[in-house]
């Protein structure tokens, strides 16, 4: 049987329906609804004066203010915003004060207020911030287990020209496996250097980077088209968090001396500054004693990955029990007739549902959970958006 609910005003016509029938003292009426007597007396007499219909609770906003800006005043701040629509407070201030000799105005807040009550002001749009899944614990117990990547601050060599250093390295024993100056931070350069790394060296477990181009952008899951490529080669996307560059410290004090040994200053072109990026990665693997291995080269502990680089990627397989929907070139699946969004980084690929409660699926793309596929909305909320609505929040 549910609660039974109450109203204030439901209350209060009772109490005076009571109170006219007399059904019994005023007394015992003001206890019965656990009411003061003054209060009783307040309702029956707003009800004997006004009505039934006024015994709902009045405003107590006050009639007056002392401290209210005058309305002339306000009138001259609107005719002045309507003037110069761009202008915040402090500028209307200005104007009105070379204009008004005397007297004195607003605070730069009160003017703000005022401008907001009169619809002159539009909110500003809230920026969006993309989940995170957190602080990254995989400990690098072993070769292989971790590489991370990172692109080098960019600079200028000799002839005017940028170069972006993309290094990756293994996190278990420092063994720098890349380091090659690029011209952008585009997939189209990028997969060829991790290409000849994975055929070289095999395959890693994860690979941990930050937030930035081309590893993560701000689609479902934080999927990039690089990323996806991994996920399909059987390694985990790992991400630092947002502005937490120590989370990757290995690599970026690799990046402290590469920056004084290479770049310092740079080289007169792309080509020889690649040949200083050469030299420098020979001599960092194989020669320069590490302190944090007890003064050994990164060389001496770094072995091949068992996982060779497969010459035809595998489609990716889900248990019997998943529901496996192809991913359109619009981005989206189809769900009983009905179009749901994915994503348009997973356009091409297949991705899995497996239902954890009714008309709700967990969506994945290989082994990475994605989000929640509500089927009643037809909406899919990134596992990730729980965060960026606290960061947003905040």
């Amino acid at each position: 049987m549910p609660w039974r609910q109450v109203q204030p005003m439901t209350e209060r016509l009772r109490f005076i329906t009571d109170v006219r029938r007399r059904v019994a003292s005023f007394s015992e009426l003001c206890r019965h609804y656990r009411i003061s007597r003054p209060t009783g007396y307040k309702w029956v007499q707003r009800a004997d004066q006004r009505g039934l219909d006024y015994l709902a609770e009045l405003s107590r906003r006050p009639r007056t203010c002392p401290h209210e800006t005058a309305p002339e005043l306000v009138g001259a701040l609107i005719e002045a915003r309507r003037h110069h629509p761009g202008w915040g407070p402090r500028k209307l201030l200005r104007l009105l004060r070379r204009r008004r000799r005397g007297g004195d105005l607003p605070a730069r807040s009160t003017v703000a207020a005022i401008l907001r009550r009169h619809g002159l002001v539009l909110p500003r749009r809230r920026r969006r911030y993309p989940g995170h899944p957190g602080r990254p614990l995989t400990p690098m117990s072993a070769s292989n287990v971790v590489w991370t990547a990172d692109y080098k601050g960019q600079f200028k060599t000799g002839d005017g020209r940028y170069c972006y250093p993309l290094t990756v390295q293994d996190g278990f024993s420092r063994f720098l496996l890349a380091c090659r100056g690029l011209t952008g931070t585009t997939y189209a350069e990028c997969r060829p250097v991790f290409e000849r790394l994975f055929q070289e060296y095999g395959l890693p477990e994860i690979l941990r980077t930050d937030n930035g181009v081309p590893f993560a952008t701000g689609a479902l899951g934080r999927l990039s088209t690089l990323s996806v490529w991994w996920i399909r080669l059987g390694i985990h996307p790992e991400l630092i968090e947002p502005g937490q560059p120590q989370q990757n410290g290995r690599h970026e004090r690799m990046h402290r001396t590469l920056k004084r040994e290479t770049a310092r200053p740079s080289a007169p072109t792309l080509r020889s500054q690649q040949q200083r990026f050469d030299v420098f990665r020979t001599e960092y693997n194989a020669v320069r004693p590490h302190e944090a291995l007890h003064d050994e080269t990164p060389a001496a502990l770094y072995t091949r990955s068992p996982r060779p680089y497969p010459s035809q990627l595998e489609s990716l397989e889900y248990p019997g029990h998943y529901e496996v929907r192809l991913v359109s070139r619009n981005g989206g699946i189809r769900w009983n007739s009905r179009w749901v969004n994915v994503s348009h980084v997973l356009a091409g690929e297949y991705v899995g549902l497996v239902e954890i409660d009714d008309a709700e699926w967990d969506l994945y793309f290989g082994s990475l959970r994605l989000g929640r596929f509500h089927e009643r909305l037809l909406r899919i909320e990134d596992a990730l958006g729980h965060l960026a609505r606290r960061k947003n929040r905040v």
